[in-house]
């Protein structure tokens, strides 16, 4: 099993910054892929980012060029910085990782943008 613990969400100002956080801990060798994705009210859960163990990365097209993920493999951590938020990026973030095809979540982080 694999425990994420993310942190870093909370209110913010259009335009404004928020870096979130996840480290993952316990069954840990063989991950794979760290995400991101987001789930506002009534909407489905989307991708948002994601890192292979490489480091390549993709982006949901709205976010691309405000947002940054990067992951340190020591410490098995990921991290989401937002920039240039907007309103509509008011969501629950959920960490993610893969291990051996198997995906693990983490409780989610609320982000609030306000206009």
């Amino acid at each position: 099993q694999v425990q994420l613990v993310e942190s870093g969400g909370g209110l913010v100002q259009a335009g404004g910054s928020l870096r979130l956080s996840c480290a993952a801990s316990g069954s840990i060798f063989g991950i794979s892929h760290m995400s991101w994705y987001r789930q506002a009210p009534g909407k489905q859960r989307d991708l948002v980012a994601r890192i292979t163990y490489g480091g390549s990365t993709n982006y949901l097209d709205s976010v691309k060029g405000r947002f940054t993920i990067s992951r340190d493999n020591a410490k098995n951590t990921v991290d989401l910085q937002m920039n240039k938020l907007k309103p509509e990026d008011t969501a629950v973030y959920y960490c993610n990782v893969q291990r051996f095809d198997v995906d693990y979540w983490g409780t989610g982080t609320l982000v609030t943008v306000s206009a």
